[in-house]
């Protein structure tokens, strides 16, 4: 394996080699938020199902128009009444919604008309069509409107209800084992002794895996031993699709997790050209996928927004996975490179420039709770003031 894999070519290696590691079942769609579909959904009508009014006003044949010419009202049509046949000569007076009579093909809304005793009169131009919604504007009958691996939003709930459907089949949702190392962690709520620092990793993982959608299976510590280490992967192996760790897989005397992978499984890649984030395994364990992460918080963070999630979502059948960026001047510069991708905690000011947090250190979380996201600097590349590069929000992730 090479010493440091470039940061692209880890994060394409991680998210290729994965597959889905759960089943299909079929779900309520009222449930569905977050879920990822299993099978394209095809419509099976139309929506809208007929042609309807864009506005209040009049429909009318534009044939039957001419400047000053008044048309007789023989009808009205509120929305969720069928209609009936529009007279020849005559108009309908018609609401937002409604379905066009058969045989009008134009509406003009109403306040572009002028009422009389006898009827109704429309403005000196009119355009043939206008304000009519055809039908199937929206969504046409036997169109692919929802494709497998993709993560059910507020959105898709609208859309799936506008053509009346329930249910759908939804992957089962992905069981995450959560493992942190450290003879130095306690869990919050103890009292600390002399050496001793709270568990954040575990928390935050936890939160994270629950924030994407997915169910936390288990989390569990382990004190810096390899017997500890491998038994409580092998509980996790148990009852996990997926398991992430924090900690234990650099090169010091009491990081165990890499050895203990190489026992247990096929470690497939470690070290990144990342910075934070370096020491950073893949492996897989039998079937089950395992990603462990350094154990500085925000080296934690960083390889969870990056390869995590990304790993997560493959396993639990997410396709066309984004990252959310734009270009962002640098409203600092630095002249020093360095071998490895950078991703600074950084925010938007108002001069619409990026500035990069004074805290920068792997060890820091305050930083990614007072920034907006990351201003990502490529391996080798200095930052010019003004010059863009790609900001990409946490919001994104």
């Amino acid at each position: 394996m090479s010493e440091l894999l470039p940061f692209e070519e880890a994060l394409d290696a991680i998210e290729n080699m994965q597959s889905v590691q759960v089943n299909e079942e079929t779900i309520e769609l009222k449930s569905a938020l977050g879920r990822i579909v299993s099978q394209d959904i095809v419509a099976d009508a139309f929506v809208p199902p007929n042609d309807n009014s864009a506005m209040d006003g009049y429909a009318l044949r534009f044939s039957d128009w001419s400047p000053g010419k008044v048309l007789k009202i023989s009808q009205r049509v509120p929305a969720g009444c069928a209609p009936t046949p529009l007279e020849e000569g005559t108009c309908a007076r018609i609401f937002t919604g409604a379905n066009i009579p058969e045989g009008a093909d134009t509406v003009v809304m109403q306040e572009e008309t002028k009422r009389h005793e006898d009827g109704v009169s429309f403005l000196d131009s009119l355009q043939a069509g206008g304000n009519i919604r055809p039908k199937g504007q929206d969504i046409q009958r036997g169109q692919v409107i929802v494709k497998k691996g993709t993560k059910i939003s507020p959105m898709h709930i609208g859309l799936l209800s506008s053509l009346g459907m329930t249910s759908l089949s939804a992957f089962s949702r992905l069981n995450v084992g959560i493992l942190t190392t450290g003879d130095e962690l306690i869990a919050p709520g103890n009292t600390l002794a002399e050496g001793q620092i709270f568990n954040s990793n575990g928390p935050m993982l936890e939160a994270l895996v629950t924030q994407a959608g997915y169910c936390v299976s288990q989390h569990l510590h382990a004190k810096d031993s390899p017997e500890e280490t491998e038994t409580a992967i092998s509980t996790l192996l148990a009852c996990s699709d997926v398991i992430l760790s924090s900690g234990g897989v650099s090169v010091g005397e009491e990081d165990h997790v890499k050895a203990i992978l190489e026992k247990m499984g096929d470690v497939h890649l470690w070290k990144i050209a990342i910075k934070p984030g370096k020491p950073l395994v893949h492996a897989t364990l039998g079937t089950t996928p395992f990603l462990g992460l350094p154990g500085n918080p925000s080296s934690t963070l960083v390889t969870y927004h990056w390869f995590a999630r990304r790993l997560l979502a493959r396993c639990a059948g997410q396709e066309n996975i984004f990252d959310l960026s734009y270009p962002v001047d640098a409203g600092f510069s630095r002249t020093k490179t360095i071998k490895r991708d950078e991703f600074l905690r950084v925010s938007i000011s108002e001069d619409g420039l990026a500035y990069a947090h004074p805290q920068q250190s792997s060890g820091a979380l305050m930083a990614a709770c007072e920034s907006q996201g990351y201003l990502h600097i490529k391996a080798h590349t200095s930052i010019e003031y003004g010059c863009s590069y790609a900001f990409y929000p946490f919001s994104g992730f």
